[in-house]
């Protein structure tokens, strides 16, 4: 029954995907706006509420550590995992936008933020509304940009009359669908993965991350196939940008996070390293195959590692 579930939950995970982009795209051409900021706001906060979700839960439950691991794990199998497969199932990537240029400021700014408020071992309540304000920064950067939708875009989509309270309730569906789709999936492969006899402390350790970030990999493989690169890679470093401020910021907000830094070092000093590794492949526009296999080599590295260390 729970592979049944599991399979159930994927394929409305798929369709709710399909729906972001199709109606992402539309909003994108009504406005003129770049595809890549639409991936970087609205697909990337959409589809980090399963974060939210976890973490915020979580902290009001005290659960400090899993809030922010959870962000942790997230982060890294968004690059490693998501932004892996996307260059490794798409072909010719070339994004209209200069992503190093613009963007990579974005990609480090909350890793080394959030390194400094975990120093001390707690990020407060006033930490996390700094965490707020740097995502506003960002959402007005993004809407200060004045480049206009250059993309390939869908000819018959461009036919089709703009209807704001339709596509605002497909966008909201899909939205339901990828949230809810993430929800039954990591719950039917945990208890799949219980019933195969693996510990409790890995499945919150890979599954909750995996699916938290099930809704970023769906949505990001669907826009690379569909030759929305700019969509795909910018719902990443927004999705990012989300973890370290939106969820951590909100848990924060509901009770103070401490965070044992020592324990945490490995994972912490992995999420600034594929962080880093993303601006590197953005400055030397490495959006290849070849790149997707040095990601997913430091996913392997990371789990080998993580399981070793238990």
């Amino acid at each position: 029954m729970d592979f049944i579930i599991f399979v159930i939950s994927m394929a409305v995970l798929i369709k709710g995907a399909d729906m972001i982009i199709k109606e992402s795209e539309r909003i994108a051409l009504h406005y003129g706006i770049s595809e890549f900021v639409i991936g970087a706001t609205l697909v990337a906060v959409g589809t980090s509420l399963p974060e939210m979700a976890a973490s915020i839960a979580a902290s009001y439950n005290h659960k400090s550590e899993m809030a922010v691991a959870n962000v942790l794990g997230s982060v890294v199998l968004n690059i490693t995992l998501v932004l892996g497969l996307v260059f490794l199932l798409s072909k010719n990537i070339n994004p209209s936008r200069d992503i190093f240029a613009k963007d990579s400021t974005w990609a480090l700014i909350p890793v080394f933020v959030f390194i400094l408020m975990a120093f001390d071992g707690v990020i407060s309540r006033f930490e996390g509304f700094l965490f707020l304000l740097l995502m506003g920064g960002y959402l007005l950067f993004l809407s200060s940009e004045s480049e206009m939708l250059t993309e390939e875009i869908d000819e018959d989509l461009k036919k089709e009359p703009f209807n704001w309270p339709k596509t605002s309730l497909l966008l909201i569906g899909g939205f339901v669908a990828v949230v809810g789709g993430a929800d039954f999936a990591i719950e039917s492969a945990s208890n799949i993965a219980r019933e195969f006899g693996i510990s409790e402390w890995i499945i919150g350790l890979f599954l909750i991350a995996f699916g938290t970030s099930l809704p970023e990999l769906m949505v990001s493989i669907v826009a690379a196939l569909k030759k929305k690169a700019d969509m795909s890679i910018g719902n990443i470093i927004g999705s990012n940008a989300a973890n370290f401020t939106i969820v951590l910021g909100s848990a924060a907000l509901v009770n103070p996070l401490t965070v044992d830094v020592s324990r945490y070092m490995f994972d912490i000093a992995t999420a600034l390293t594929v962080s880093i590794v993303l601006v590197f492949i953005t400055a030397n526009r490495m959006y290849n195959k070849s790149a997707g296999i040095a990601l997913l080599t430091l996913l392997a590295l990371f789990a080998y590692n993580s399981l070793n260390a238990l």
